[in-house]
């Protein structure tokens, strides 16, 4: 009985080593991209997988069970004719930098006047930027004031953009003036901007999504041209790089939320 075990244990990869030529030939027939499939690439070893996964036993099986699946690495340049991989990786890492400056617009302990300047007003004419509209200064540690004796009939569409920015401000108008007093920081208003942190991140997941969804709509456009395990492999290796930035962006999270409960 342990012979024979034995035996089976050693039939796993030398059917690997049988079946990987005759697989890689049928690939270049079906797909006429035999330089997809070369040099041991990952991508052949994924459907060899397939193959190899009958002898799996029930117990191999069970331990498998939840943990993720082997990742893939499809060279950029040798899909660059159904995808470009390099441009869509860009497209995500500029999320995560606006993510981060989302952060840094929205989620200040301390307001300054700078924390002002994001603040978007809606008027008659249109959106435009607070500090377009009205000139920012610091009075004092406690105190923002907003001149608005440039634009002074947006002075009510300013006041209220300041009241509804989230940052908990109740400004106050005294003519072209509009007074900014600084709350103290409190815990209630630290759990607030968590929760706006929290608000924040799940819209650039949506973004991320969005992605995703373009891009394999763009992969499968070529289905015609390209075998179905081609597609398949590369479905995978977005859904693999929008999870990576979704990883990259709860940590972001988690290191913020951090920084504002202190």
């Amino acid at each position: 009985m342990s012979i024979t075990l034995r035996w089976m244990r050693m039939l796993g990869p030398g059917i690997y080593r049988f079946c990987a030529p005759l697989l890689q030939s049928a690939i270049q027939r079906q797909t006429g991209h035999p330089t997809l499939f070369l040099n041991n690439c990952r991508q052949c070893k994924a459907l060899c997988l397939t193959s190899s996964r009958l002898l799996a036993t029930k117990k191999t099986k069970v331990k498998r069970k939840g943990q993720p699946g082997p990742r893939v690495n499809i060279n950029a340049a040798l899909v660059e004719d159904i995808i470009n991989l390099n441009e869509f990786k860009q497209d995500l890492l500029e999320i995560v930098e606006n993510l981060k400056d989302d952060y840094g617009k929205n989620l200040n302990i301390r307001t300054s006047p700078g924390a002002l300047d994001h603040i978007t007003v809606t008027t008659s004419e249109g959106k435009f930027p607070l500090n377009h509209l009205g000139q920012v200064s610091m009075k004092s540690p406690q105190l923002i004031l907003v001149n608005m004796t440039s634009f002074p009939e947006t002075t009510v569409a300013v006041t209220h953009a300041i009241r509804e920015s989230g940052m908990n401000l109740n400004p106050e108008v005294d003519g072209t003036l509009i007074r900014v007093p600084i709350p103290k920081v409190t815990r209630e208003h630290r759990e607030n901007l968590t929760k706006l942190a929290k608000q924040i991140t799940n819209k650039s997941k949506e973004s991320l999504r969005k992605l995703r969804t373009n891009a394999i709509a763009q992969v499968k456009k070529s289905k015609e041209s390209v075998s179905e395990d081609t597609i398949r492999l590369l479905e995978k290796q977005i859904q693999q790089m929008v999870e990576d930035i979704a990883a990259d962006m709860d940590k972001h999270l988690m290191a913020k939320t951090k920084e504002l409960l202190g």
